[in-house]
This record gives structure tokens, C-alpha cells and sequence, in this order.
């Protein structure tokens, strides 16, 4: 098979070097020629136009996602897209249209849905090992902040990083999210309260059928990079994420056997094989597209309703920002 890879920045080399393991012909492209062609000598690619290939995976910035998945839609190349798959509820309906007209395979990057402890815990809950659910937690602390640039563009603390957190809560207990009451607190650099943002994050869920979930989220755990997610029902509580690299140390004297999480790539690594595996399955016409434009949409929802809570302090349902 052979793939596309558009962008090619820090998430884009790092799919190159997976698709390097995974495709029979890798064609990379960015709008820097010379990093295009040094990515290409590094993981035997070629430089080329990569929505000419058999599948194409974009990595490139947000602002660019709509265009590009929309361009993959008309030709009908399959197409890979980190999150989101565009900066705005209104784009992202239209891109959902044209994948929907044009019958185009398109897959959008959530990859905790394809990380070990997270299937184990779907499976858990959806088997009846955990009784009913009564409540589920869910972190993400990343160790050190992105630069001060990425902030204004980055739509937000809870559209960038917890959108992946809205994205599993969904995924795993298989149900809507209906309120959320959200806050925030800038803790650490001002460019954060600048650009309308928080470095510090925190939420109550209610699902559709009363179970509550609870979210915390910065910008500065020192630690290392902690993702977590647990579940409690009334026959069982499971955590994902929860090891001997988590940057989590006990007060009765547990503690990590290895050294923390760096950042989400080394954490995530087994997780984005198995997602870019999936992806070209999908591509092949051997699997449904195992994450839609439509499941990022009703992500985007939470988080647009988790960001108009915190700057109005009130209580949102999501049904008030759905279009």
C-alpha cells in the first residue's frame, strides 16, 4: 500500500516512522521543501504529492485540517487526520457533509481508544465485571506547557488537551454526556490568562443516564505526563493508566517502578501502531472507519460546552451549543 503523509512536524515525523514499519511506499510532504526531504532520506520515502497515494494521513496544523480533509473526500483517498478534524463546530459539520456525500473513508486520531488499558476497561464495564456504573474520573497533566505561540490557536484548554478526555468518557461507558459545569485557574505563565485560557482545569460531567464524571486537567504536572481514567460501579472500580511509569506517588509508600512518562508519544507509542494499523484497514476496505468525523463532533460538543461553562460559571447542557 501506499501512503501519504501531509506535515511533517513533531507528530508528523513521528508517523513517518511508523508508517515506515507499516506501508509498502511511503510519500511525504510539507511546505518546507528541505524538511520534506530530509525526512524522506531518513526513513526511505519519497517526496512527493500524497494525496496521489492509495491513503493519506494529515498532520498538519489545525487551521488546515477542514481543506485538507475535504480535498481527500473529492478525490476519494482515504483519509487519516489528527484531531480535530477542524477548529470550529460549523467547519466541522461541513467536513462531516462531504465525507457523508462522497462516501470517503476518513478517520480521525483519538488514540487512547486503541491504548491496552482503555479496550481492558471498556471491556470490563461492557461484560458486567464492574456491576453498574456509578462514577468515572478522568486526568490529563502534561508535564511542562506548549510555547506560548500555540496558546491563542489553540481553541482552549478543553477543546486541545481534555477534547481526547471527552473523546474516551464516550467511547468506553458508550454514552452521551448531557451537563457539564466546568472552571479553570491560571496557576503558571500569564500568557495563558492573555490569550482567555487556563494552565489548571476542572469539570463535573453528568452522562445521560445520571452517571457523574469528574475531570482535571494542567498545563504543569512536574511529575511527568499523567493520563488516567477509572471507573466505578457497583461490582468493580478499574483504572487505565494507572502503572508503574505513573508519575503517582502514594503517601503509604507505593511508587513508580520506572521512570515517568515523558510526554504522550512515549506513553501513547503502542497505542498510535494500532491506531495507524486500523487506519489502514480501513483504507483496504477491510474495517469500518473505527473513529468518524461524526465522534469527533460530538467531542468537539463537550468541549465547546466545558468552555462556555468556564467563562460564563454556570452550569452547560451540551444540547445548547449542538447545531
Amino acid at each position: 500500500m501506499r501512503v501519504g503523509l501531509l506535515g511533517l512536524g513533531r507528530i508528523g515525523v513521528f508517523h513517518a516512522a511508523t508508517l515506515a514499519g507499516l506501508a509498502d511506499e511511503l510519500v511525504v510532504s510539507d511546505v518546507d521543501r528541505s524538511r520534506a526531504e530530509e525526512v524522506a532520506a531518513r526513513f526511505s520515502a519519497t517526496v512527493g504529492d500524497p494525496f496521489e497515494a492509495d491513503a493519506v494521513v494529515i498532520a498538519t496544523p489545525t487551521s488546515t485540517h477542514a481543506e485538507a480533509l475535504e480535498h481527500a473526500c473529492e478525490l476519494g483517498v482515504p483519509a487519516f487526520c489528527e484531531k480535530p478534524a477542524a477548529p470550529t463546530v460549523e467547519e466541522t459539520l461541513r467536513v462531516a457533509e462531504t465525507v457523508e456525500r462522497t462516501g470517503a473513508v476518513v478517520h480521525i486520531g483519538f488514540q487512547r481508544r486503541f491504548d491496552a488499558g482503555y479496550l481492558a476497561a471498556r471491556d470490563a464495564l461492557r461484560s458486567g465485571d464492574l456491576g453498574v456504573l456509578h462514577r468515572v474520573h478522568l486526568m490529563t497533566a502534561d508535564p511542562a506547557p506548549p510555547p506560548a505561540g500555540y496558546i491563542p490557536l489553540s481553541g482552549g484548554i478543553f477543546r486541545d488537551c481534555h477534547i481526547h478526555d471527552f473523546d474516551i468518557l464516550r467511547w468506553v461507558t458508550g454514552r452521551e454526556v448531557d451537563t457539564v459545569y466546568a472552571t479553570g485557574a491560571n496557576r503558571g505563565e500569564q500568557y495563558f490568562a492573555e490569550a482567555g485560557d487556563v494552565d489548571t482545569s476542572a469539570a463535573i460531567l453528568t452522562m445521560d443516564d445520571g452517571t457523574l464524571a469528574t475531570l482535571q486537567g494542567s498545563r504543569y504536572n512536574g511529575a511527568g505526563y499523567d493520563v488516567r481514567m477509572e471507573l466505578a460501579g457497583t461490582r468493580g472500580a478499574w483504572a487505565a493508566g494507572l502503572g508503574g511509569r505513573t508519575p503517582l506517588r502514594s503517601a503509604e509508600g507505593f511508587a513508580p517502578d520506572g521512570d515517568p512518562w515523558p510526554d504522550f508519544q512515549a506513553r501513547f507509542e503502542e497505542a498510535y501502531v494500532a491506531e495507524m494499523t486500523a487506519f489502514l484497514e480501513a483504507a483496504r476496505g477491510e474495517r469500518e472507519s473505527p473513529c468518524t468525523v461524526r465522534d469527533a463532533l460530538a467531542a468537539l460538543y463537550v468541549a465547546e460546552a466545558a468552555d462556555l461553562s468556564r467563562r460564563t460559571d454556570r452550569p452547560v447542557r451540551v444540547v445548547e451549543v449542538t447545531k
